[in-house]
């Protein structure tokens, strides 16, 4: 095994550098490298089922699919036999679960083996050899487990350089952490109207294609901006890694976090599940004489978090000159509360339609408000995992910070079966109880996460 040393102090060609809107110039090229993983990423996403079921999984199709006979005996005998629909939305839901998985190992080997800047490489060049496989139907397996890897590598070491081009109390980290979160709803938001356009008119593959391109677009961006990263950890391998005394605590505490966090992600992930079914059959979608697509409301998700990110950095800076910012973990209990109110609004939205259609200001609201929960929760637990996870294992801990992703995909895709046996405003309220219950949670343990975090109240924690 493996020692990575990194020091506080050693050359860093980023931490006094304020060339990209005061940050690091290193900020800029891992900003616009995670917007087109995220383009790629989400316009494959938006296609996959939709391929799956109007294409691949047809009778006369699915047969050329390398090993997917195996593939399918070894889903059914856990899961049952499937239809055409179910099969494809346990693949799916399986290569999201494993998507998120993956960072906590490709972490670890950014840690300890590769570096992570090999590995964010190597993480992305099989991202975009997948796509490129997509375009094969006897591919397709190995084209899913080429992105599952690739994914594991790139994006926990990856989210693990922002915190690198810093020093630990840096003030600029939280600004920082949310330009990241930033570039991935960019992406998001970009990526179904050009990849999903190009797939549904032109064919699937020049879909999946075009998001080969743009992680191609990603790895030149990322290799020319190597100079301005971190610097890569040295690995000593004469010696085991071992954790400092009470380091083990605070990845305890860390985990801790991250399960509370994995709530907000139970409401988070559900915009993508069963909310775009309560879009189609609840909401009155005519504007102007127009209907509104149903997709259309997912890119609004992005465009809210888009909107609103300059608005709430700016508010955390006057809060700060005016000492009176609040730290991580209230900001994280405020972003549970923000989207908890989110959810209750589709509630109350469904209420006041009674036997009629939910009217179009409901589903516009939430995504606003839940854009500031967003905006609140995500970016600032990954900072808070950066900032107080160990050295030794950071880029480990910060790939674990999307386990609580994969907590709540799974979470809420076992809740989307009760959407046909509640009320809709029924189903919305149990989500905004749930995410709210982590607020509550956060709040409650605070004082205990403060000390066992080693979080410095000068900074208001």
């Amino acid at each position: 095994m493996t020692t990575a040393i990194d020091t506080p102090t050693q050359s860093n060609p980023a931490r006094d550098d304020r060339t990209f809107l005061g940050q690091p110039r290193g900020l800029a090229y891992i900003v616009f490298t995670e917007a087109w993983e995220r383009f790629s990423f989400y316009g494959m996403q938006a296609l996959l089922v939709l391929y799956m079921t109007g294409h691949l999984l047809q009778p006369g199709n699915v047969e050329n699919v390398a090993g997917f006979a195996a593939f399918r005996s070894g889903i059914e005998a856990v899961f049952g036999q499937l239809s055409l629909q179910a099969l494809a939305s346990q693949i799916f839901g399986l290569y999201i679960g494993m998507i998120y998985f993956m960072p906590v190992l490709g972490g670890l080997l950014g840690d300890r083996v590769l570096g992570r800047r090999k590995a964010v490489t190597a993480g992305a060049a099989l991202m975009a050899a997948g796509h490129f496989l997509m375009a094969f139907e006897a591919a397709f397996l190995l084209a899913l487990f080429s992105l599952i890897l690739g994914s594991g590598l790139l994006k926990g070491n990856l989210a693990a350089q922002v915190g690198g081009l810093y020093a630990k109390n840096d003030p600029r980290r939280d600004t920082a952490f949310s330009l990241y979160c930033m570039s991935i709803n960019v992406g998001a938001f970009i990526a179904p109207l050009v990849c999903g356009t190009l797939g549904e008119l032109y064919g699937w593959h020049y879909g999946f294609g075009a998001a080969g391109v743009g992680m191609l677009v990603g790895i030149v961006i990322y290799l020319s901006g190597r100079n301005h990263l971190p610097v890569d950890r040295v690995a000593d391998r004469s010696e085991r890694v071992k954790l400092q005394p009470g380091e083990g605590r605070v990845i305890a505490a860390l985990l801790g976090v991250l399960a509370i966090t994995g709530l907000f992600w139970t409401g988070q992930t559900q915009v993508w599940n069963t909310y775009p079914i309560w879009i189609r059959d609840h909401v009155d979608r005519d504007l102007f004489g127009l209907s509104i697509p149903v997709t259309w409301f997912q890119s609004l998700d992005s465009l809210a978090v888009l909107v609103f990110a300059p608005v709430v950095i700016w508010f955390w800076r006057w809060q700060a000159k005016r000492r009176s910012e609040p730290g991580d973990l209230v900001k994280i209990a405020l972003g549970c509360a923000f989207f908890a109110i989110a959810c209750f609004l589709l509630s109350v939205g469904e209420w006041f339609a009674g036997e009629g259609k939910t009217a179009l200001l409901w589903p516009a609201a939430f995504h606003f408000v839940c854009a500031a929960g967003y905006l609140y929760a995500a970016p600032i637990a990954l900072a808070l995992v950066s900032r107080a996870a160990p050295v030794s294992v950071n880029a480990m801990m910060v790939g674990a910070y999307y386990l609580a992703l994969f907590a709540g995909g799974i979470v809420s895709g076992w809740l989307g079966r009760f959407f046909e046996a509640m009320s809709p405003a029924s189903f919305w309220l149990m989500h905004a109880a749930i995410v709210g219950s982590g607020a509550v949670l956060i709040l409650l343990l605070r004082p205990l996460l403060i000390r066992e975090l080693r979080l410095d109240t000068a900074r208001g924690e």
